[in-house]
């Protein structure tokens, strides 16, 4: 295995040696300080006046392909439309073009040899965390509480059950346990948003996060259009056809481009299913806090930690997550429809932090830590999503067998 001495975050003199794919046997004592998603930008690096233009340049650069990004989702269905990639044109989300277009700029300033020296300027967590606090600004508490029992009921199932069988899986196949909680996460609760909150709560590595985040997009790129059409071949109606896709897309975009294929009601219960999903994003980043705390990077004879160490572990992005849900659903309701209007800004400022996340994830992925990882956690997601979609129709078809918009 080799050292990546210079990964954000860590301290002079400290490397991190463990591979995305090692088993518990393999990983190493942690560092001095904690090895975590969240970064402050390179401490081993001085930051003087080299240092601040390089990051200057480095920001103009994720800038500029966040705005590439942008234009490419709002005209690509305009140039695609009326050819044979049509469909595909208008389906494609902006997470999609961020990833590819970060991915390429990764092997331009590589090339460049400016990859290092640009480094602090890619900042996914600071941008993927603002957009999260806005994102529960698009989720509207009482609506779900009043007229989504059936979502509410089906999140909790499906989650337990998807989140514990590929705990299991991935336990079984030997993956690190970070790795387990980012995988488990993504694929029961919301994608890449909930590989996040994960992330943060269990101090996973950047290579981890860039590994799971891209396996959630490899996924879902394909069930936006093999999903509305199995929905469809099983002649499932549109409220079950919406909580089954709800309940297995792992990006909001997707789902939103899979429920709109399917049809206006399923589009409804879909968002419905995957917001009351994302709105218990928070109670698995608190478990998942506690579990890591109390008893996975536990040392044998340590004190039991206490609320104190809960509390420093716990991603506090989640509150902000919360309160956003809360003010924005008093908001509208004592704006009424005026209120919408503000809502949207904040939709689209949300976009935009996302968009620079996912650049972000391009340009700093390592290709040769995600080589290192093989093949088990792409085959423990898979069988994950599998199992997923079983699950989720069951779920669907017993809950929403009755259900009227």
């Amino acid at each position: 295995m080799t050292a990546d001495a210079t990964r954000t975050g860590d301290e002079p003199g400290t490397t991190d040696v463990t591979r995305v794919g090692d088993t518990p046997a393999d990983v190493a004592e942690p560092s001095t300080s904690p090895t975590s998603v969240d970064p402050a930008g390179p401490t081993s690096v001085v930051r003087d006046g080299a240092f601040w233009a390089w990051t200057a340049v480095g920001l103009l650069i994720v800038v500029g392909l966040a705005a590439l990004t942008r234009f490419l989702e709002q005209n690509v269905p305009a140039w695609a439309e009326g050819t044979a990639v049509e469909d595909i044109g208008a389906a494609i989300e902006y997470p999609v073009y961020a990833i590819l277009l970060g991915l390429l700029g990764n092997v331009v300033v590589t090339v460049l040899g400016w990859r290092d020296r640009i480094a602090a300027a890619f900042r996914t967590e600071f941008f993927i965390k603002t957009g999260l606090v806005l994102l529960g600004a698009s989720i509207n508490l009482a609506v779900i509480a009043s007229a989504a029992g059936p979502a509410i009921a089906q999140a909790i199932l499906l989650i337990s059950g998807v989140f514990l069988f590929t705990w299991w899986l991935a336990g079984r196949f030997g993956l690190d346990d970070k790795l387990r909680a980012l995988l488990a996460s993504a694929v029961s609760i919301c994608g890449v948003s909930a590989a996040i909150a994960a992330a943060g709560a269990v101090r996973a590595r950047r290579e981890q996060l860039a590994y799971t985040a891209s396996l959630v997009i490899v996924f879902a790129l394909p069930s936006i259009f093999i999903l509305p059409w199995l929905a469809d071949v099983f002649g499932l109606s549109d409220a079950v056809a919406g909580a089954w896709i709800g309940g297995n897309i792992d990006t909001t975009a997707a789902v939103t481009a899979a429920g709109a294929l399917a049809g206006e009601e399923a589009l409804q219960i879909a968002s419905i299913v995957k917001v009351t999903q994302n709105a218990l994003m928070g109670v698995v980043a608190v478990a998942l806090t506690a579990y890591f705390t109390l008893r996975v990077e536990r040392r044998p004879g340590a004190a039991r930690p206490g609320l104190g160490e809960l509390w420093t572990r716990f991603p506090k992005f989640v509150l902000g997550f919360i309160a956003a849900s809360v003010i924005a659903t008093w908001y509208l309701d004592a704006a009424g429809a005026d209120g919408k209007a503000a809502i949207a800004i904040v939709n689209d400022l949300r976009v935009w932090f996302l968009i620079l996340a996912f650049v972000s994830i391009g340009l700093e992925v390592r290709v040769a830590s995600l080589r290192e990882a093989g093949w088990r956690p792409v085959a423990v997601f898979a069988s994950a999503t599998v199992f997923n979609l079983a699950l989720a129709l069951g779920l669907a078809s017993v809950l929403f067998r009755n259900f009227s918009a």
